[in-house]
């Protein structure tokens, strides 16, 4: 596995880290729970050690589930996990009510209540979820650096906030990391947030970096997700857009074919290989997937071949 620091910290990490929205066991279809937890122990002994979650996943579910797949290994683990996506039952409905809350009463009791489902004394990165225009950000990323000195949490960060508002909160208290979408058929981060990233020495963990799968090369055109799987109504799953975006796993098998690897591996190589990226979050269904996964470290593009696949999509 290679390994890299987390920004400016202290922190080593693996490349690859796992995501465990799956483990909430809703909006990914079928989830066999047993043996997502599965792939989270595997994982482990693969030498992955970054976990990355949310209180939301699942509403709790991912959290608790996270901390009884990783035991006694939990302590040694980098856990992310994110705050700031509150819900409430609704009445006479199947799904919860879910809205933004990154207030800074709210903080406190989130850390509290994510600190006892991993059952951890300190969360190594916790994360704003998603910006809460109700909430404003000196306020939010102030309590959070409260809870930070308070020893509740190691490391603090904030995922899909805009690259002014990511400098809003870098200037409250510095910000270990940031959490963005990037892979090969979605490059909006290019453009601005991860060279801010490297000009404010902030880590990057790059979620989505096959594309909610896409890039594995296991779809076709004709596939069509259920509607308990949040893939049936993705843009890039649409039939208007998979014509052109199937052109670009045509590309990753090209690659692959000259270094032994599949279109998911070099789609992934080519997320790892952009200097500002630490880490890049792949779904955890099954300890196969993991073990498939992994063989997107311990080699690199020729800088000619990332070249070539960035041009079949650009920005």
């Amino acid at each position: 596995m290679e390994m890299t620091r987390l920004g400016s910290s202290e922190l080593t990490v693996s490349r690859i880290g796992l995501g465990c929205e799956p483990l909430g066991g809703s909006d990914w279809g079928e989830v066999d729970l047993d043996l997502a937890m599965r792939a989270v122990a595997a994982g482990r002994g693969l030498d992955i050690n970054l976990f990355d979650t949310a209180d939301v996943y699942g509403l709790g579910r991912s959290e608790k589930l996270l901390s009884a797949s990783l035991g006694r290994q939990r302590g040694h683990a980098v856990i992310v996990s994110k705050f700031g996506m509150r819900w409430k039952p609704s009445s006479g409905q199947v799904r919860a009510r879910v809205f933004r809350d990154a207030s800074a009463r709210w903080v406190v009791k989130a850390v509290d209540q994510s600190l006892r489902r991993l059952k951890l004394e300190c969360i190594p990165v916790y994360l704003v979820h998603w910006p809460d225009p109700d909430s404003p950000i000196p306020e939010t990323i102030e309590a959070l650096d409260r809870c930070r000195r308070a020893g509740k949490v190691l490391h603090i960060g904030v995922s899909n906030f805009s690259p002014e508002q990511i400098r809003e909160a870098h200037r409250v208290a510095p910000l270990t990391v940031v959490e963005v979408p990037y892979n090969l058929l979605d490059r909006r981060a290019e453009i601005d947030i991860l060279p801010l990233c490297q000009e404010l020495g902030i880590g990057v963990i790059a979620y989505g970096a096959l594309a909610q799968g896409l890039l594995t090369g296991k779809y076709s055109a004709s596939h069509r997700f259920g509607t308990d799987d949040r893939r049936h109504r993705l843009n890039h799953f649409q039939e208007t857009e998979m014509a052109e975006n199937l052109k670009s796993i045509d590309c990753l098998r090209e690659i692959g074919s000259r270094h032994g690897k599949s279109p998911a591996q070099v789609a992934l190589r080519w997320v790892l290989d952009h200097p500002a990226v630490s880490c890049a979050i792949v779904g955890v269904k099954s300890p196969q997937q993991v073990k498939e996964n992994v063989q997107a470290v311990g080699w690199k593009l020729d800088p000619e071949e990332r070249t070539y696949l960035s041009s079949k999509k650009e920005n």
